[in-house]
């Protein structure tokens, strides 16, 4: 109720009060009239905006006339008669009937404000509906977005923002290979993405399209169907999905690594591998079951082939009929080195390294096809495996599509990070090509996908506070890459490092990285544990992965991998 109404109805519910009061006691009617009109709007303002029963009203009315009475009657009215107050019993018997009138008047008063506010009630004013922002996606830019959001909500930012994910935990992928060699619990490695929101909304569920024109996003929900959500601003932070270049056996036979699922069918895949090998007759069956192969050379695929190195060899004095044979490890990669990403001398460092413990390498080469028992590269060889992990190609989510218009690759997005021609979209992470200032564009890391969340979240709360966005700008902090055998590799503020001081740096970076103290915890436990016993080789499922060999389904959502400090 606004302060006009409240003076309003106070005076006009005096004044039926006022009448009654003046017909029984005939005080004088000018002073009193005055009088009346004061006090009413006095009830007004303080009856305020609650509602109030019958009983309440006529409470709070007599009440308000008592003390009408002490102040007016017993103070004020003495002091401008030119008279001493006094509050005597002898003067409050005399005033005895001004006091009947006042509560008399009081409790009409009340009754009938009571009544006026049920009869007219207040038109709700109309609300304004705030700026909807959806963020599709839960790897490393959608919640760093949603987090920034959140806190600035918490700071006046007038806004309802909803995240929108298939999976309800932000996924720590650079510790992935840590999971498929046995060092960290699968669940170490994950932190619910509800937790760190105290605004913000989640919705889980899987975004199936999205209609730029009418601003809605359609979210498959599970038994629910399909669910519309529109937007005014949407985020895209899809990420990328493994991609085999349709490759005759490679979809159906490689183990990508980018979610925990991934990396638990590897590791059961290499696993069940030495099972097998342990009750196998065969020697050729055997060489193959202990074939393993990892398509890729860069950050994952290098860090990958030496913590399986490192798990097969951990544990291969637990199968008695294995002693004696050795192991064969190959990595694939299309370039000349290793590592192309750092420098020559740290790409030959790691080949040195690998080497020296038996790691054979395919530089130059592809894998054109694979089957259950074998793979085939460009050159020909064919190399005999049970176990080939894939890391050689990532493509950005299919969703993509839809906003590319039908083109392959990422979506073309402005330095702001919005994406030209669709008011209100924009886009970061593995879906994007991000412009830097140098002409080229900014790396798929997780690194820069967290500064880019928090980048479009303050572009999104400037662009609703009417000022204009800014370009995004990283230079990046630095790698590091594992090489198992507690060694690593890396750069750091253009500094090189290598050895085991990289891998104490490796593994600094990464746990301050994770989010929350109680996974932190939990990861330097794995870790320390790792030191003392061997590694774990229950196997997490009853069928054995091994007799089949085929790839797990393959998740939809930004499970971005980062070898970046």
């Amino acid at each position: 109720m606004t302060l006009l109404r409240r003076l309003l109805f106070g005076v006009v519910a005096g004044l039926p009060g006022g009448v009654v009061v003046a017909l029984a006691t005939d005080p004088p009617w000018i002073q009193w009239a005055g009088h009346t009109v004061v006090l009413g709007a006095v009830l007004g303002l303080l009856f305020g905006e609650h509602r109030q029963s019958n009983g309440s009203a006529f409470s709070v009315g007599l009440l308000i006339g008592l003390l009408d009475w002490v102040t007016w009657t017993l103070t004020l009215a003495p002091v401008l008669e030119g008279h001493t107050p006094s509050w005597s019993i002898a003067v409050a018997v005399a005033r005895f009937p001004e006091l009947v009138g006042a509560a008399l008047f009081g409790a009409i008063t009340g009754l009938l404000f009571h009544a006026l506010s049920a009869w007219f009630p207040p038109r709700p004013a109309p609300q304004r509906a705030k700026p909807h922002v959806v963020i599709v996606g839960g790897g490393f830019g959608g919640v760093g977005a949603a987090r920034e959001l959140d806190r600035r909500i918490g700071r006046g930012l007038d806004a309802h923002v909803t995240l929108i994910s298939d999976s309800n935990s932000l996924l720590f992928t650079p510790l992935l290979v840590g999971v498929a060699s046995s060092t960290v619990e699968a669940r170490h490695v994950s932190a619910p993405v509800r937790v760190g929101l105290d605004h913000a909304s989640f919705l889980h569920g899987r975004v199936a399209s999205i209609d730029t024109r009418a601003r809605s996003a359609y979210v498959s929900v599970g038994k629910e169907g399909m669910l519309r959500v529109p937007y005014d601003h949407l985020v895209l932070a899809v990420g990328g999905v493994p991609h085999f270049f349709d490759l005759p056996g490679v979809g159906e036979h490689a183990f990508p690594i980018k979610s925990v699922e991934d990396a638990t069918a590897l590791r059961n895949q290499v696993l069940g591998a030495l099972e097998r090998a342990d009750l196998e007759p065969d020697p050729a069956e055997q060489a193959r079951l202990l074939t393993f192969v990892v398509a890729g050379g860069g950050f994952a695929g290098t860090e990958l082939v030496a913590e399986l190195f490192d798990l097969v060899h951990d544990v291969l004095h637990l199968y008695p009929r294995l002693h004696g044979l050795r192991p064969r490890f190959v990595i694939v990669h299309a370039g000349e080195r290793l590592l192309p990403e750092l420098s020559p001398e740290l790409g030959l460092y790691t080949q040195r390294k690998l080497g020296g413990r038996g790691i054979e390498f395919r530089l130059g080469a592809r894998v054109s096809r694979a089957t259950a028992e074998e793979i085939t590269l460009n050159s020909g060889e064919t190399i005999p495996t049970r176990t080939l992990a894939w890391t050689a190609g990532n493509r950005p989510n299919p969703l993509v599509r839809q906003i590319a218009q039908g083109t392959e690759g990422p979506v073309a997005v402005e330095p702001t990070l919005q994406v030209p021609g669709a008011p209100g979209l924009w886009a970061l992470g593995d879906c994007a090509r991000i412009p830097d200032p140098a002409g080229g564009f900014y790396p798929p890391t997780a690194q820069h996908a967290i500064r880019e969340g928090k980048a479009v979240a303050r572009n999104i709360a400037a662009v609703l506070g009417g000022r204009r966005p800014a370009p995004f700008r990283f230079g990046g902090l630095g790698v590091l890459v594992s090489l198992g055998h507690r060694t690593a590799v890396g750069e750091i503020g253009g500094r090189r490092v290598s050895g085991f001081l990289a891998w104490v740096l490796w593994r600094g970076v990464y746990l301050s990285k994770l989010p929350g103290v109680e996974k932190r915890l939990r990861v330097l436990a794995d870790w320390t544990l790792d030191l003392v016993f061997p590694r774990d080789i229950a196997l997490s499922t009853t069928a054995t992965t091994a007799t089949t060999a085929t790839a797990p389904t393959v998740s939809t959502v930004s499970k971005k991998e980062d070898r970046h400090a």
